[in-house]
């Protein structure tokens, strides 16, 4: 994943809906804590509309829709700018939202999106069109659900992969934003043939799988810690399914963080029902990080 930080703006595809301006006033707020520039974006997917007609697009629909999406994103803007002091652009664009929003977010922090909406963005956290950007964004990709709880805790789900870390990271960075605490959660099960024939297990003379995770969980978080001695963090380690433990812990969190694949509970976690469950049900902002291709 390629990392933006410094003057990186935080984009948002906005489609008129009231999800989508939920999703704006989260950004503007996370924009604000990190001082960067919010972007507002309206794709409204013109090239799509007419693939494969036998006839041409009446005349005038093209000034209707960037009609529309003007007006789209000038309420967006309007809706940021109460939410938070932050320098805003906007951008309309007949580009369909998939590869825009991905070629976005090649210079971006993270690309910032509702849970559901209308228009160009339809549906856009809860099929083909998430999945989609999750597979090939090159940033984290934040659905803003639920209500956040303003005084709750950033919760990440740890399963010991590499892309794990990556979510331990953002998710430290999240919490010391906030100023909030971290909650690591960490699941496993005696039936995960990897945990329990583990390497590291057989180092110390095939210890109870249960102390094994604790000791793993531990393990991952020890260096973020050093680095963030004021991010207060509480383990969570259950014989569980992950999304049991993470949907739980969603309802008066702040922020849910999850890698979008690894081993273990999380693998996959973009393309079955860990992903389903999260996206459907968490009752609070979710943040999913992956792993390019080739790193």
């Amino acid at each position: 994943m390629t990392r933006q930080h410094g003057n990186a703006p935080i984009v948002v595809g906005v489609d008129g809906s009231e999800r989508a301006l939920d999703a704006v006033r989260w950004a503007a707020r996370e924009a604000a804590g990190w001082n960067t520039p919010l972007r507002l974006v309206s794709a409204s997917g013109y090239p799509d509309l007419y693939i494969g007609a036998t006839l041409p697009p009446p005349g005038g629909l093209l000034d209707e829709l960037e009609q529309h999406g003007n007006n789209v994103v000038h309420e967006a803007e309007l809706a940021a700018a109460a939410e938070a002091d932050v320098e805003i652009h906007t951008q309309v664009t007949p580009d369909s939202p998939i590869p825009f929003l991905i070629e976005a977010s090649t210079t971006a922090r993270m690309v910032v999106l509702g849970a559901s909406g209308r228009g160009g963005f339809v549906g856009l956290l809860v099929g083909s069109t998430t999945i989609a950007l999750a597979a090939h964004a090159h940033c984290p990709v934040v659905s803003v659900r639920g209500q956040p709880a303003p005084e709750g805790p950033v919760v990440v789900g740890v399963d010991g992969s590499e892309l794990s870390e990556d979510a331990i990271e953002f998710a430290f960075e999240e919490a010391a934003l906030r100023d909030a605490e971290l909650v690591a959660v960490h699941t496993w099960s005696d039936a995960d043939t990897e945990a329990v024939f583990s390497e590291t297990r057989l180092q110390f003379e095939w210890e109870p799988l249960e102390e094994a995770e604790q000791r793993v969980l531990a393990e991952r978080l020890a260096g973020w810690q050093e680095r963030h001695p004021d991010v207060r963090v509480r383990r969570v380690v259950e014989r569980d399914k992950p999304r049991h433990q993470l949907l739980e812990l969603s309802r008066g969190a702040q922020l849910l963080v999850v890698g979008s694949r690894g081993r273990g509970g999380f693998r996959g976690m973009l393309m079955g029902s860990t992903s389903q469950a999260l996206l459907h049900h968490a009752e609070c902002p979710v943040m999913v990080i992956r792993k390019e291709q080739g790193e």
